[in-house]
């Protein structure tokens, strides 16, 4: 084991245990056809993992530390170094990442759960040759992500994900399979792309009525989205035409209805 110690502000807890890093690889369905991308690859254990399963991994690892000792401990389990590329960086400054060459088609990730969401809708947004995936996120950030409309859990991170793509709860992680454990429970999200409902045009849009909508969560979509559209009354004028009841909350309604709004903005 590296001699560091491993850093709250960077949310770092590892996975040590050889058997879940399999079962997540699993998850993913990864094949040997496959590039997986990696997101804080820490230790390595679940790089060596998807090195056994995949043709190639890219991991992004924004601990210099961890970055330099990661090609060492793949080497030391006898994988060829062309089958890594390991890059010292931000994932949330992933528009800013270097030309990547191939590029990835699966995301299998632990993700720093300080900020799992805006990294996950990052990677989401620029990657889209990343077809599907399996992230291992806090507990209750996975109850938010596969929550469905009219639920209590489901809001922004849910609605903005569906933009590219279907998720679903993949099961729990025992806190066990971590060095240091956590406080935290974890589990995993599988998601799987599909077409973007829009152009990159209407995604903004449709983005901005969804933060709109969760910040007064509680209140008829007329009365949340009002800023928006100059008033209470051109924003139910906007509802009615697209289609939605000005009287409902947006914690009713889908990403798709969303868009439906958005399109009402000139």
């Amino acid at each position: 084991m590296l001699d560091l110690k491993p850093t709250k502000k960077l949310g770092q807890n590892f996975v040590v245990d050889a058997n879940t890093c399999r079962k997540i690889v699993k998850l993913a369905d990864v094949s040997k056809s496959d590039v997986a991308l990696e997101i804080g690859p820490g230790l390595g254990s679940l790089t060596l993992a998807l090195l056994e399963a995949s043709k190639a991994v890219i991991a992004i690892e924004i601990d210099k530390r961890l970055a330099n000792q990661l090609p060492a401990t793949v080497a030391k389990h006898g994988f060829a170094a062309e089958n890594l590329q390991v890059i010292n960086q931000d994932a949330l400054q992933v528009s800013n990442l270097p030309t990547l060459n191939p590029l990835p088609t699966v995301l299998v990730a632990n993700l720093p759960y300080n900020v799992s969401v805006p990294v996950l809708l990052n990677l989401l947004e620029h990657f889209p040759s990343i077809k599907c995936g399996v992230v291992m996120v806090q507990s209750e950030v996975a109850e938010r992500l596969v929550a469905k409309a009219n639920n209590k859990e489901y809001g922004s991170p849910t609605v903005k994900s569906n933009w590219w793509a279907d998720l679903t709860w993949a099961g729990p992680v025992s806190r066990s399979v971590f060095w240091p454990v956590p406080n935290v429970d974890s589990a995993l999200v599988r998601f799987d792309r599909h077409p973007p409902l829009g152009s990159e045009e209407l995604r903004i849009k449709t983005f901005k009525v969804i933060d709109h909508a969760f910040a007064k969560r509680r209140k008829m979509m007329r009365s949340a989205i009002s800023e928006l559209f100059g008033g209470s009354a051109p924003a139910e004028q906007a509802l009615i035409s697209a289609g939605i009841d000005p009287t409902i909350r947006g914690e009713a309604l889908t990403v798709q209805q969303f868009s439906q709004i958005a399109q009402q903005i000139s």
